[in-house]
C-alpha cells in the first residue's frame, strides 16, 4: 500500500513568513495570550514534522536503517511523541500512559551512544499506521494538558509550560536529524515536492579569503531567567578573552574542498588526526556523504533529489573532513589554519544584532524560510562575512562541556551530560532546517565527530588551543558521589554494598541457572559486574542516563576517573580501575547496560532467573504497579531480590502510593507487610528479611549511614 498517502495527515508546509514559526518570548503577554502562543506553536511544530514524513514513499523508508549505528525513521516518528508523554509523567503532571508499548520502543537510543541497544532483534517496531495513530492520540492529550495547565508569567525551568515548551523544542531537533536520514536514504525511497523545494540556484563558487576580526572579551552562557527557552547546556557563565584572529570570508564550498581531495587528501594520513585517520580508513570514505559519484563525476544529493553538483553551495563534511582539510591547509598555505573556537564563532556573530524571535526575515538561510537545502555560500552577507548564521552548521574545534553554574534540568538530566566526554564537537550557526531553539544565537549542540549532519565549517587562522581530552575526571557531583560509594573505600567498617547486594543475589541463586540475570536500578554498576562472575547474562538498567554512561566507560575503557569533593571547592580525584577492582577476570562481553525506566520496560527484558531491584522501590511513581508485573519478566522459580532503606518520599512517590510508612484505618502499616501483599499472589518468601547497611559519603566528614531491608522472593 502507498503508506505516506493512507496514514499521514495530509498538511500543507510552511512556505511563506506569514507562517514561519518563532521560538516564543517567555516574559511577554498575558497568561492566556502565552497559552494561545504555546498552543499554535505546538500545533505548528507537530503538523511541520508530519510533513517530513510524508516525503517517503515505501516500507523500506521506515523500517530499514538509513546509517547502521541510527534507529530505522519509524523510531524517530514516534519518538518525539513519546517524549511528551516521559517529560509530562517524569515531572508528575501527566497519571496515566497513552501506550506503553510504544513509549518504551522509541523512547531511547536517539545519539550514537555505545550503550545504545541497536541489536535489530531486539526491537518489533509497530506499524506506521499504528505510530500513526499514536501520534494522534499524544496531539489530543497535549492539547488538552496545554488548554488547562496552570500558567504564571514568566515562564520559568519550574513551570509546566516548561515540559511542553521542552517537547516542542525537541521535536524541532528531531525535524533536522530526521531530515538528516531522510536525506541518507535511497533516493527511490523518497519523493520530492513543492513543501520541501531545494535552492535552484548554483554557479561557479567564489575565491575564499582570510579576513581580520579583532580579539575581544566575551562572556558566554546566559541567565536561568533568560526570555528564551534552552536547553541546560546554554546556562551559567564562562569568561573567555579572544586574541585577534582571520576567518573565512565564505563557509568552505564543494568547489574549494575539492582542492583538498585533487591533494589526495583522503589518502594523505599526516594531514588528519589519529581518530580521524581511523575513522576514515574503516570506513573508506573517498569524498563527502552528500556527493554521488559514477566513477567520474559527482552528482549532489539534497533531501529529496540529486542535483547537478552546486559547486558554490557549502560542503557537507563530519568533524574529521573539516579538521584535515584545515591541516591541509595549514600546509600549503604556511599559516596556522584550523577550525575556529566557539569563542571566535561568538566574535564573528557579533555582527548580527537581532535573533531568531526578533528579526524580520533570517539574515541568513535558516529557519526553513528560504530553501530546503543549502544555496550559494555568498547569498547572505553581514558585514564582512557570508553565512555567519545559517545554510550548513558549522564545526568547531571546542568539545561541548558545561559553562560554570551549570545544572542539569530535573525532567532531562542525560540532555547534555552523556556528551561531556572530549568526543563531542560543538556546531554553532544553524542549517537551512534549523528552527526553534535550533536557530537561537545562545544554541550550543554537539556531536561526535564522525557524525553527519546538514553541517560543514568555515576555516580560521588562529593561535588558540582548545581542550581535546578524551577522558576528563567525572566532575558530575551526583555521579562521581556514586562511583565512589560502588567503587571507592568502605567507611566505619561497612562493606561495600552493591557488592554485598550481588553476594546475596549469587548465593540466593545458587540452586537455580544462573543464566540471565536483570539489575534494575544498576546505577554505576558495581552490583552488575559482581553478578557476571556467574551469570552468562547480565542487563543493567538505570533511569540515569549519567549513571549508565559511567558504568559503560569502566566496562569499555577499564578505568573511570571521578572527583570526590573533600570540603567547599576542594577535593580528591580517584580512579576506578577494573584490575585493581579485580574485575580483569569477568568477561565483560556478559553485561549489557542500557537507559530505561523500571516501571515501562521494553519486552526485550524477560525470561530472567534473577531479578535484583536495589533501593528502588521508594523511588518509584508507582512500587505497586511495578512489583505486581515484576513475575512476569521472571522463568518459573527465578529469584527476586529487593533491598530498600524504604525512605518515602512524596518528591519521588505520591503518599497513595507509599507500599508503607503510613497509617491504614488508624493501625500503623509497615512496607515490609505491604512487599507480602503485594507479592504473596505469584512469589513465596524463601528466607527472613536481612539489614545490610551501607555508607555513601558527601565529603570528608560528612556520610550517610543506612541500613537497607532485604527480601528474597521465589517465583511460584
Amino acid at each position: 500500500m502507498d503508506i505516506t498517502a493512507s496514514t499521514l495527515d495530509n498538511t500543507r508546509a510552511i512556505t511563506n513568513t506569514e507562517d514561519i514559526t518563532r521560538t516564543p518570548i517567555l516574559n511577554t503577554g498575558t497568561p492566556e495570550e502565552k497559552r494561545r502562543e504555546l498552543l499554535n506553536y505546538f500545533q505548528a511544530t507537530f503538523d511541520q514534522y508530519e510533513q517530513l514524513f510524508q516525503t517517503l514513499t515505501n516500507e523500506g523508508a521506515w523500517f530499514e536503517k538509513a546509517i547502521p549505528l541510527r534507529h530505522p525513521l519509524i523510531f524517530y516518528y514516534g519518538h518525539t511523541a513519546a517524549f511528551f508523554v516521559n517529560k509530562l509523567m517524569t515531572a508528575k503532571l501527566l497519571s496515566e500512559r497513552v501506550d506503553p508499548y510504544i513509549e518504551s520502543t522509541v523512547a531511547i537510543g536517539v545519539d550514537e551512544m555505545s550503550w545504545d541497544d541497536l541489536d535489530d532483534k531486539n526491537y518489533r517496531w509497530p506499524s506506521v499506521k499504528q505510530v500513526h495513530e499514536y501520534r494522534q492520540k499524544v496531539r489530543a492529550v497535549v492539547c488538552d494538558f496545554i488548554e488547562s495547565m496552570p500558567i504564571e508569567m514568566p515562564i520559568h525551568w519550574e513551570s509546566p509550560a516548561w515540559i511542553i515548551l521542552m517537547g516542542i523544542e525537541h521535536e524541532r531537533i528531531h525535524l533536522e536529524t530526521s531530515s538528516v536520514l531522510i536525506r541518507q536514504l535511497p533516493i527511490s525511497w523518497v519523493t520530492a515536492n513543492d513543501d520541501w523545494a531545494p535552492c535552484r540556484e548554483s554557479d561557479v563558487a567564489p575565491d575564499n579569503r582570510l579576513i581580520d576580526v579583532a580579539g575581544q572579551s566575551l562572556k558566554l552562557g546566559k541567565d536561568y531567567d533568560n526570555e528564551l527557552y534552552g536547553w541546560d547546556n546554554e546556562y551559567g557563565r564562562f569568561e573567555v578573552n579572544v586574541a585577534p584572529f582571520k576567518a573565512s570570508e565564505f563557509l568552505v564550498s564543494n568547489q574549494e574542498f575539492k582542492t583538498f581531495m585533487d591533494a589526495e587528501g583522503y589518502d594523505t594520513e599526516r594531514w588528519w588526526t589519529d581518530e580521524g585517520w581511523a575513522w576514515a580508513t574503516f570506513s573508506k570514505t573517498r569524498h563527502p556523504e552528500f556527493w554521488v559519484s559514477d566513477g567520474k563525476n559527482y552528482r549532489y544529493r539534497t533531501m529529496l533529489e540529486e542535483i547537478e553538483m552546486p559547486w558554490n553551495w557549502p560542503v557537507d563534511v563530519n568533524c574529521h573532513e573539516a579538521q584535515a582539510f584545515c591541516r591541509w591547509k595549514s600546509e600549503v598555505s604556511g599559516k596556522q589554519i584550523q577550525l575556529p573556537s566557539e569563542a571566535e564563532w561568538y566574535c564573528l556573530r557579533e555582527s548580527i544584532d537581532t535573533d531568531q524571535p526578533y528579526w524580520d526575515s533570517a539574515p541568513g538561510n535558516i529557519n526553513l524560510e528560504y530553501w530546503s537545502s543549502s544555496c550559494p555560500v555568498d547569498r547572505f552577507r553581514t558585514g564582512s562575512f557570508c553565512d555567519v548564521i545559517g545554510n550548513v552548521w558549522q564545526w568547531t574545534g571546542t568539545p561541548i562541556d558545561g559553562y560554570d553554574g551549570f545544572r542539569v534540568h530535573p525532567c532531562y538530566d542525560d540532555f547534555s551530560t552523556p556528551t561531556f566526554d572530549g568526543r563531542h564537537n560543538l556546531i554553532k550557526g544553524g542549517s537551512w532546517i534549523s528552527t526553534g531553539n535550533y536557530a537561537i544565537k545562545d544554541s550550543r549542540y554537539a556531536f561526535r565527530r564522525h557524525f553527519f549532519q546538514h553541517a560543514g565549517f568555515r576555516y580560521v587562522e588562529s593561535t588558540a588551543v582548545t581542550d581535546t581530552s578524551d577522558n576528563p575526571y567525572e566532575t558530575d557531583e551526583l555521579v562521581a558521589q556514586y562511583l565512589a560509594f560502588h567503587f571507592g573505600e568502605d567507611y566505619f567498617n561497612v562493606t561495600n554494598y552493591p557488592n554485598a547486594c550481588a553476594q546475596i543475589c549469587l548465593e540466593a541463586s545458587k540452586s537455580t541457572a544462573q543464566t540471565r540475570a536483570l539489575d534494575l536500578g544498576c546505577s554505576v554498576g558495581r552490583t552488575s559486574f559482581e553478578l557476571a562472575r556467574d551469570f552468562q547474562h547480565v542487563d543493567g538498567i538505570d533511569f540515569s542516563a549519567r549513571f549508565i554512561s559511567a558504568a559503560v566507560e569502566l566496562q569499555e575503557k577499564g578505568k573511570v576517573r571521578y572527583f570526590i569533593p573533600t570540603e567547599g571547592e576542594l577535593g580528591d580525584y580517584a580512579v576506578a580501575d577494573i584490575t585493581e577492582l579485580g574485575f580483569d577476570d569477568i568477561d565483560m562481553g556478559r553485561i549489557r547496560f542500557t537507559q530505561g525506566d523500571a516501571c515501562n520496560l521494553k519486552p526485550i527484558y524477560n525470561d530472567y532467573d534473577l531479578i535484583f531491584a536495589g533501593n528502588l522501590i521508594d523511588r518509584l511513581n508507582n512500587p505497586t504497579q511495578f512489583l505486581s508485573t515484576i513475575h512476569e519478566r521472571l522463568r518459573p522459580g527465578g529469584i527476586l531480590v529487593i533491598t530498600s532503606p524504604y525512605t518515602w518520599l512524596e518528591e519521588y512517590t505520591p503518599k497513595k502510593n507509599w507500599l508503607g510508612g503510613i497509617r491504614e484505618n488508624g493501625e500503623a502499616a509497615d512496607t515490609y507487610t505491604g512487599l507480602q501483599r503485594v507479592l504473596n499472589e505469584h512469589f513465596e518468601e524463601v528466607q527472613a528479611p536481612q539489614d545490610v547497611p551501607f555508607v555513601i559519603r558527601e565529603t570528608a566528614r560528612k556520610y550517610q549511614h543506612s541500613v537497607a531491608q532485604c527480601t528474597v522472593w521465589q517465583k511460584k
